[in-house]
């Protein structure tokens, strides 16, 4: 009993000042007058299966209207305290999804409460993951000068490997290059030119730099 009081009496000043501050901070917070704003955040999700893509024009952000202590509620954006829409698509398949927007994947401050998204809802396509290696076509341009015209056109690496939904991938068949101006070139000369795919939602697996060789002959 002894040791007992003594725990409880050991700084007691501090203690009871320590209580006092925390129920002042409560009934601080517990006056403050509710406020409702909005606030715009990035769309974001997790756990996508490796062998899937996104095939549809994803949706970037979303408004959510938000209810809290005015204190709170003033400060979201700031000091980290943003909030977050975070999707999980570890179950998703192929096909087309729609995911409500709710307090189940909106990350909030503490005491802020989602009164609604707009919109409420996002629908997401996805599609299989297809890679494809496809010809690279050299763009020339220009015309040769003195009499010269373009006798042969050779790129390296002649094919470059895309990656994208498989209804996307499927449809191309070959890429271009940027730009290859021959019209002042006098036997041969190489160019370092970038490859172009006419599809946002497929892109290159590595590097889509090429070297395109243009050989001008006399006629």
């Amino acid at each position: 009993m002894k040791k007992l009081q003594e725990i409880l009496f050991h700084n007691f000043g501090w203690k009871v000042l320590s209580l006092a501050g925390a129920v002042a901070l409560w009934w601080l917070v517990a006056s403050e007058p509710e406020l409702a704003g909005f606030a715009t955040v990035r769309l974001e999700y997790k756990n996508l299966p490796d062998d899937l893509e996104i095939s549809s024009e994803p949706v970037g952000s979303v408004t959510l209207e938000l209810q809290g202590p005015s204190g709170v509620l003033r400060g979201v954006g700031d000091g980290g305290l943003q909030p977050a829409v975070v999707l999980d698509m570890s179950d998703v398949a192929a096909g087309e999804r729609t995911f409500p927007i709710s307090g189940a994947n909106v990350q909030m401050p503490r005491g802020v409460r989602l009164v609604r998204a707009i919109p409420s809802e996002v629908r997401f396509g996805f599609d299989r993951r297809m890679v494809r290696d496809v010809p690279v076509n050299a763009k020339i341009v220009g015309a040769g000068k003195n009499g010269y015209v373009l006798e042969q056109c050779v790129v390296n690496p002649a094919s470059l490997r895309l990656v994208g939904p498989a209804s996307r991938v499927a449809r191309i068949h070959s890429v271009v290059t940027d730009p290859v101006d021959v019209s002042t070139v006098v036997g041969s000369q190489e160019f370092r030119v970038n490859a172009y795919i006419d599809d946002p939602y497929v892109r290159f697996e590595t590097s889509p730099q090429v070297t395109v060789t243009a050989v001008m002959k006399k006629e």
